[in-house]
C-alpha cells in the first residue's frame, strides 16, 4: 500500500471509530434544513399596530378594517387617547401609531385630501422600514379604491388609466424558501468542513501521533492530502443528503444538473478544508482552532450574501465579499437551482474557486513543517 494509501486508511478509521463526527455528519444537516429555512424568513409578520381614531367614522373603520384584513398587521389596541398610544410604543407593545384626525371623512369628501399620522417604533430598524412601508403602500391602496369609487367621468371622455401586469421569474410563487434553502446549504457545507479539519492536526498533536508521522518518510503533500481526502468526501455526503431533505421536504429540485453543482462544490469544498487545515497547523489546542474556525466562519456567513443583500453593502463590505468563497458558492447554487445555469455560465466563480484552492492548500503544505 502506498504512503498516501496508509494516512487514508487511518484516517478512515479513526472517523468511523468516532461516534461524535457520524452523528454531526447525519444529524446536523437534517436539524439545521428542518429548522433554518422556517425560521429565516424575509416577510414580516404580524406587525403590532395601535390605531388611534378620533373621527369614530364609516371610512375610518373601514381603513381600520382594511389593514387589519391584510394579516401582516395585529391590532392590539383601539382608541381616542394618544397618550395611551404613546405608552403602548415606548414599552414596546406596538411597533406603530395610526392616528386617524378629527373631521378624517368630512375632509376627504369636502376637500378631497386628509392626513394621517404615522408613528414608527424603530428600534428594530428593519421591521420599522418594512411595517411602514406595508403600511404606507395600504394608504395608498386605500385611497386609490375611494378616488374611483366617487369619480364620475364625462361621458364623452373617460378617464386615464394606466394597468401594468407582471410576471415573477424563476421563483413565480415568490417562495421565500426556494431562495434560502440553496444557500443553507452551502453554509452546512462551510461548517461541517471547516469544523473537522481545523481540529484534525491539533488532535494528532493533543495525543501525541504527530510526533511519530514527523519522524516517518511520509512527505508533507501525502500528509496534508490524507488528511484532506477522507473531509472531502464526507463533505460531498453531507451535500448529498441535504439535496434528498431538500427535495423530499420542501419539494426542491435544481432547475440545472446536479453535477453542475457537485464539480462546483468538489472544488469549493477543497478551499473551506484547505482553510481548516491551515487553521489546524498553526493552532495548538483544538480550542484554540475552534475560535478561529468560528470567528472565520462567521465573517464569511455574515458577509456571504444569504441574509443581506450585497449590494445594499458598503463599498468597503463589498471588496470583503469579493475575496469570501461562501459568496461564489452561494451565488452558483442559487443560479443552478433557480435559473438552470450550467457550468459554463459560473466559469468566472468556478476560476475564482479553482485560484482560491489552490492558493490555500499550497500554504496549507508550506505551513506545515515536520520536526523529528
Amino acid at each position: 500500500m502506498s504512503k498516501l494509501g496508509v494516512i487514508l486508511s487511518k484516517e478512515f478509521r479513526q472517523i468511523i471509530r468516532n461516534p461524535a463526527i457520524i452523528r454531526l455528519i447525519f444529524i446536523m444537516p437534517v436539524i439545521q434544513l428542518l429548522v433554518l429555512p422556517n425560521a429565516a424568513d424575509y416577510e414580516i409578520k404580524n406587525i403590532n399596530l395601535q390605531v388611534t381614531d378620533h373621527d369614530h367614522s364609516t371610512l375610518s373603520r373601514r381603513l381600520i378594517d382594511n389593514i387589519s384584513a391584510t394579516g401582516y398587521f395585529r391590532v392590539i389596541g383601539y382608541g381616542s387617547d394618544r397618550d395611551l398610544a404613546m405608552e403602548a410604543i415606548e414599552k414596546d407593545q406596538a411597533d406603530l401609531i395610526l392616528e386617524i384626525p378629527h373631521n378624517f371623512e368630512r375632509d376627504l369628501i369636502r376637500e378631497e385630501s386628509a392626513r394621517l399620522m404615522l408613528a414608527v417604533n424603530a428600534i428594530n430598524g428593519v421591521k420599522a422600514g418594512l411595517g411602514g412601508a406595508y403600511l404606507n403602500n395600504l394608504l395608498r391602496q386605500f385611497n386609490g379604491d375611494i378616488r374611483t369609487e366617487w369619480l364620475q367621468p364625462d361621458r364623452l371622455q373617460k378617464p386615464f388609466s394606466i394597468t401594468t401586469t407582471f410576471t415573477n421569474w424563476f421563483n413565480p410563487g415568490m417562495n421565500y424558501k426556494y431562495f434560502m434553502v440553496p444557500g443553507i446549504l452551502v453554509l452546512l457545507l462551510t461548517m461541517v468542513g471547516m469544523n473537522l479539519t481545523a481540529i484534525n492536526i491539533v488532535r494528532e498533536k493533543e495525543i501525541g501521533t504527530i510526533e511519530q508521522i514527523n519522524v516517518s518518510p511520509i512527505k508533507k503533500h501525502h500528509f496534508i492530502l490524507g488528511k484532506l481526502i477522507p473531509f472531502w468526501v464526507l463533505g460531498l455526503v453531507v451535500l448529498t443528503i441535504g439535496f434528498l431533505i431538500a427535495r423530499l421536504v420542501y419539494g426542491i429540485v435544481p432547475l440545472g444538473a446536479y453535477w453542475t453543482i457537485y464539480v462546483f462544490a468538489a472544488v469549493y469544498l477543497l478551499v473551506i478544508l484547505g482553510m481548516g487545515l491551515l487553521v489546524s497547523t498553526f493552532s495548538a489546542t483544538q480550542q484554540q482552532a475552534m475560535l478561529v474556525s468560528f470567528f472565520i466562519m462567521m465573517i464569511f456567513i455574515l458577509m456571504g450574501g444569504l441574509y443581506t443583500n450585497i449590494d445594499s453593502m458598503p463599498e468597503w463590505a463589498k471588496w470583503i465579499t469579493r475575496i469570501n468563497p461562501v459568496t461564489y458558492f452561494i451565488e452558483v447554487m442559487r443560479r443552478v437551482v433557480l435559473k438552470g445555469a450550467t457550468l459554463g455560465d459560473v466559469t468566472k466563480e468556478f476560476a475564482v474557486i479553482i485560484g482560491y484552492a489552490m492558493l490555500v492548500n499550497g500554504l496549507a503544505i508550506l505551513s506545515y513543517r515536520k520536526r523529528s
